[in-house]
């Protein structure tokens, strides 16, 4: 019967370019490099699940240990995982990962429910299901119901009456430090400090705290926020249909355990207002670049905690921005991992995994960053108004933003080395803001201007005009644009005689 401890069952990647099945105690093993499964979703979600593990068996104490025990040791690691082993059987009579305690009963499901693209029932009834996907798969191995399940357990969105969605959510978003070497520096980076768990902690080791009652379940520890349920939680019941060594279905019952005021060491938070509850972050659609970095991968200065400072990073990031994690690798290979599901309430739209580059700042450097972030938002939303005579939709006024940020990107880069330099960029910036917004609005100008009515045409150069005097620090816009930046205004010419 599949151990998901002692087996080997997770395929990754080599430095030397071979693929691996590997037991998870192999992630400390020389030469492993990433998870390699077919799916991105699925990767993201076992880069958790073996950081889980290694926070269940084996954490840090502290930071000292932390530092002191970065060089893997495999044996030590399938030493204090072989402990756990009876918890992660995936069939049998008796405990089952992740599954219900109790055994359920009634008609399984088809396994796509437990790939979060898939075709929903009231989906398939509607005939609706263009974004999403039905009837992919008859069966699956062991191995790849084994992270399916996890995935969807980890990352849940709402299913229907009384199928709960994840504590942080339907498709979370994921924050992991990369310092750009082997798998089990990424692992052991984003692991918190901690003791080692009780088995019996585990969800699934005892029976299912149910909801049908509203009845929420918070942390053990309250002060963190968390504790190592976090990585196995268990918003759905369920139970997996073996026949012939494969996976053929899924019976799911309503009102899991529904969470309630979870932290996860993983994932950003932030609050509506001050002194509120914590709530997790989830992606937008469409690429993940600087103009999502304010509390997600970059902290808000203290300095402005009063009006909107309510943002929090991930737990992992703000120790490695705290300089608890230091040591991390060589600034040019350290990125963050940034991964999620943007959903449209039960719809998933589309997968967001990206790797930015950060680097550790002082708080002083953090407030410049912030303000040139902040001006580059400004700037689009000046760009924005100026495209409405010419896009009228709002989708084409978004290409055009996503652009924007697309094309300014690397100059950001580029100020980032001037401040930690320490020389001030926010002139140098302003003009590579000013280029591009102005660059967009003449492209579309030019290329359908003679085509429109007379009416269109006055009010596209009304636009343009606007556009180009709040770029040059005038209007209510500007104004607030060169205050930002802290850059004086051109003088206005005089009236002539």
């Amino acid at each position: 019967m599949m151990n998901l401890i002692m087996d080997q069952w997770i395929p990754v990647k080599c430095t030397d370019g071979r693929r691996r099945i590997i037991a998870p105690w192999q992630m400390a093993e020389a030469g492993v490099y990433l998870p390699d499964w077919p799916r991105a979703d699925f990767n993201i979600a076992c880069l958790e699940l073996l950081v889980g593990l290694v926070y269940m068996a084996d954490p840090p104490a502290d930071e000292e240990e932390w530092h002191g025990r970065k060089r893997p040791e495999p044996e030590r690691l399938k030493e204090r995982l072989a402990s756990f082993a009876p918890a992660f059987f995936l069939l049998g009579d008796g405990p089952r990962f992740l599954q219900d305690h109790e055994r359920l009963d009634g008609a399984p499901n088809p396994v796509d429910m437990l790939f979060i693209d898939s075709a929903g029932g009231q989906t398939k009834r509607n005939n609706i299901d263009v974004m999403v996907h039905r009837d992919r798969y008859e069966a699956l191995t062991l191995s790849e119901a084994a992270m399916a399940l996890y995935t969807l357990q980890n990352f849940a969105p709402s299913g229907g009456a009384g199928n709960r969605t994840s504590m942080r959510g339907g498709g979370p978003l994921v924050t992991l430090v990369d310092p750009g070497r082997e798998l089990w520096d990424l692992v052991w980076l984003n692991v918190p400090f901690g003791r080692p768990s009780d088995m019996k902690a585990l969800p699934w080791m005892r029976p299912t705290r149910t909801s049908e009652a509203g009845q929420v379940v918070q942390p053990s520890d309250q002060t963190r926020g968390f504790d190592v349920e976090a990585f196995f939680g268990m918003p759905r019941r369920l139970r997996l249909v073996e026949e012939g060594g494969r996976i053929t279905g899924v019976i799911q019952k309503p009102y899991g355990t529904n969470y309630a005021q979870w932290q996860h060491p993983l994932s950003p938070y932030y609050r509506l207002k001050a002194g509120s509850e914590l709530l997790p972050r989830h992606p937008r659609p469409g690429r993940f670049g600087y103009r999502n970095w304010l509390g997600v991968i970059v902290a808000q200065p203290a300095s402005r905690q009063h009006s909107d400072g309510l943002a929090e990073l991930a737990l992992i990031i703000r120790e490695w921005n705290g300089g608890r994690r230091g040591d991390a690798g060589p600034e040019d290979s350290f990125s963050v991992i940034v991964a999620g599901w943007a959903m449209n309430n039960m719809s998933p739209r589309n997968f967001i995994q990206s790797r930015q580059p950060v680097r550790i700042l002082s708080v002083d450097e953090l407030d410049q960053l912030e303000t040139l972030i902040k001006a580059a938002h400004m700037v689009a939303e000046m760009l924005n108004r100026a495209l409405v005579p010419l896009c009228s939709t709002g989708e084409a006024r978004e290409i055009q933003r996503e652009e924007f940020y697309l094309k300014t990107e690397t100059h950001l880069h580029d100020c980032i080395q001037k401040i930690v330099r320490g020389t001030n960029p926010a002139s140098f910036w302003l003009r590579v803001l000013s280029r591009q917004a102005w660059s967009q609005f003449d492209v579309l100008l030019r290329s359908g201007l003679v085509d429109r009515p007379m009416k269109e045409m006055e009010k596209i150069m009304t636009a343009g005009k606007i556009l180009g005097l709040e770029l040059r620090g005038y209007g209510r816009a500007g104004d607030l644009l060169f205050t930002a930046l802290n850059i004086s205004r051109p003088e206005k010419k005089g009236k002539t005689a």
